[in-house]
């Protein structure tokens, strides 16, 4: 354990989120001296329970993280941006989970399972960037791949779940799907089209190449967090009528032949990821049973019938615990030495 409690900060601490730092924290038995969770001013007067202890909602303001050891940022990037850099300063590890500083070269885009000794470098209270929910599930599934056999391509198709987009976007699929009968075709709110019982291939704004804001995302960020800038990387996102929960299918391709067997192996003795794989009885990873669960899972694997070296996979882990708020979470214990 950490030498001492931490006194650590959530901005968005009242988001989905930022609820999920709190319930993680609480079930992880993290050691916390103090909360100071931070909201908009809406959520003034409101208080949050940790660990038995209700604390009252706070404000961003000059000197606000003064104290702190640590500081989980769940909010925009136009907030990280100003703050995050503040709570460095202040002498707080600000641990980043929006967009804001995930390609800048100078800071460590993790996660702990594939590149967490970069943590052992740092020394120095710094932002450390927490990728995208889709890019972690996938590494965490591709690195044990790479560097037992090497990888050249990887072509991945996601199915994101509503709550990617945040609690309101989550409450909207929930509440137009009740009421389909009496409303098929309900004005979206939350999505550029409205979601129940339909598909939407667009997260994120169109960039001029033709992919998404969050397909560039999944591509740039496998690269750097695998240190593998010479894998070609595809993405092509999908919205889908699943409250929580992302899923994706990978089409990987090693740099030799192997088995399955040999793949099997591999990932069984991989950190964060559980196999769900036995086509006879129909076992695979779902979304509805990945939700509120830590690893991610993977299952369907099967050899190109075309391409022995190309695998077919399906991955699947829940986007805002181990997308968001767990990877954030172990960040901070392999900063602190938390076991």
């Amino acid at each position: 354990m950490a030498s001492k409690p931490l006194k650590i900060g959530v901005v968005g601490a009242t988001g989905m989120v930022g609820q999920s730092f709190m319930s993680t924290l609480e079930q992880r038995q993290f050691p916390v001296a103090e909360l100071r969770p931070f909201a908009s001013e809406n959520s003034l007067g409101k208080h949050i329970t940790l660990q038995g202890r209700s604390y009252p909602i706070q404000i961003l303001k000059p000197g606000c993280f003064d104290g702190l050891d640590l500081v989980f940022f769940s909010s925009g990037d136009d907030i990280s941006k100003e703050w995050a850099p503040q709570a460095a300063k202040s002498g707080a590890w600000a641990v980043d989970n929006s967009a804001a500083f995930r390609m800048d070269p100078s800071i460590d885009l993790v996660v702990p399972e594939v590149n967490g000794d970069l943590l052992s470098k740092a020394k120095t209270p710094a932002v450390i960037a927490n990728p995208n929910c889709s890019t972690i599930q996938l590494v965490v599934a591709l690195n044990p791949l790479h560097k037992a056999f090497g990888i050249e391509t990887v072509h991945v198709a996601s199915y994101q779940a509503a709550s990617g987009a945040g609690l309101p976007a989550h409450d909207e699929l929930l509440e137009q799907s009740l009421n389909y009968k009496a409303n098929p075709h309900p004005q979206p709110k939350n999505f550029v089209h409205a979601l129940p019982f339909n598909c939407i291939p667009q997260i994120g704004g169109f960039t001029d190449s033709g992919f998404t804001s969050e397909e560039m995302k999944v591509m740039k960020e496998t690269r750097k967090i695998m240190r593998a800038p010479d894998i070609r990387v595809s993405a092509f996102t999908v919205r889908v009528p699943v409250l929580n929960a992302h899923a994706e299918v990978a089409w990987v391709r090693l740099k030799k032949t192997v088995s399955r067997e040999e793949i099997l192996k591999v990932w069984k003795e991989a950190p964060g990821l559980v196999i769900q794989d036995d086509p006879k009885t129909s076992t695979y990873p779902m979304q509805s049973l990945a939700s509120g669960q830590d690893p991610v899972y993977v299952g369907r694997l099967h050899q190109d019938l075309d391409d022995p070296q190309t695998w077919l996979m399906w991955v699947v882990a829940d986007n805002i615990r181990k997308g968001a708020a767990l990877n954030g979470i172990q960040i901070a214990e392999r900063i602190f030495d938390i076991h």
